[in-house]
């Protein structure tokens, strides 16, 4: 049993393992015992997991802070923290493609299950490449912090605008080169029909399946900002992925939530633009005042500030 202390990205494999087999039980419990049994899902159970899984990852991001120390522990905070926030993005286009498939609230779930999936799978490999990159050339850090500068500015200056997805280029090259059904049938991603004009069978997509291809092309859009946002925090590859898998796991749960309120949270975005913009300004502000990095109880601290003024003030402009 060695083997599980021999150490792996910075990290002993007993560690990966414990996190990988949290997040392997959390998918079986949510796809084998919530989901038995086709549902939909109510306001009040999707709050009661969406709290449920805020109290894990932070349970969790406790036990960073006690084993590995109050600068990992803060770290952690920040990027989960942080992740959540962009994630609302996220939770907002997911409304949006189910609004144009006219996708019942019903089968909703199949997809966010497979689509939260197959983020954790993608978020993998490209927090596995960020760090490889960063290891290799450490330059890198300071073309990330350049990138979030430039996409705060480019929150707070552009006008947020809802996007079309009927002119999506992969939905267009989908329907043009793919066999694609208008119609549901229950909650298959596939289906076997005659085609009319070839008076053959053939294996078609239902509308279920391409909602599920462009949710997880807008999440490798939006990893885009993540990815560079976390490593602007911390470089520790299990600090990075366990806080960007927390964030990720609860989304299902968080957009049933939100999806119907998430209008209401207007200042959020450009809260959320100070934020990535302070993130992507600590190296330089760091280098500027001759210190190794800013510390990151100063990250947490304003972090946590900009956020909840941005929440508070939506929440207070939004009833007036």
């Amino acid at each position: 049993m060695d083997i599980l202390y021999d150490i792996f990205l910075g990290k002993p494999i007993w560690m990966w393992a414990a996190f990988i087999g949290i997040v392997l039980i959390l998918l079986i419990f949510d796809l084998g015992i919530l989901q038995k049994n086709t549902h939909e899902i109510s306001l009040k159970e999707s709050l009661c997991l969406s709290l449920f899984y805020i109290f894990l990852a932070c349970g969790f991001g406790a036990w960073v802070w006690y084993y590995l120390g109050n600068v990992s522990g803060k770290e952690y905070f920040t990027g989960y923290i942080i992740e959540k926030t962009l994630s609302i993005d996220n939770i907002f286009v997911m409304s949006l493609i189910f609004s144009f498939f006219h996708i019942p609230r019903i089968l909703q779930h199949r997809v966010l299950f497979w689509g939260i999936l197959g983020v954790l799978v993608l978020r993998a490999i490209m927090i596995g490449l960020g760090a490889a990159l960063i290891a290799e050339y450490s330059w890198m850090l300071y073309i990330f912090a350049v990138f979030l500068i430039f996409t705060g500015i480019k929150m707070l200056v552009v006008k947020e605008t809802d996007p079309d997805i009927s002119k999506n280029p992969v939905l267009k090259i989908l329907k043009k080169y793919f066999n694609v059904l208008n119609e549901f049938h229950g909650e298959k991603f596939f289906m076997r029909k005659l085609d009319p004009g070839t008076n053959k069978y053939k294996l078609w997509m239902t509308p279920l399946f391409v909602a599920l291809i462009l949710i997880e092309l807008a999440d490798i859009i939006f990893a885009i900002d993540s990815v560079p946002a976390i490593f602007s925090i911390t470089q520790d590859p299990f600090i990075v992925y366990t806080s960007n898998i927390f964030a990720i796991l609860g989304l299902r749960a968080l957009y049933f939530v939100l999806a119907a309120i998430i209008h209401r949270f207007y200042y959020l975005r450009p809260a959320l633009a100070l934020v990535l913009i302070f993130i992507g300004s600590k190296m330089f502000i760091a280098d500027i005042l001759g210190i190794e990095k800013i510390p990151a109880s100063v990250s947490l601290t304003i972090t946590l500030g900009l956020l909840t003024s941005g929440v508070i003030v939506s929440i207070y402009k939004s009833r007036a």
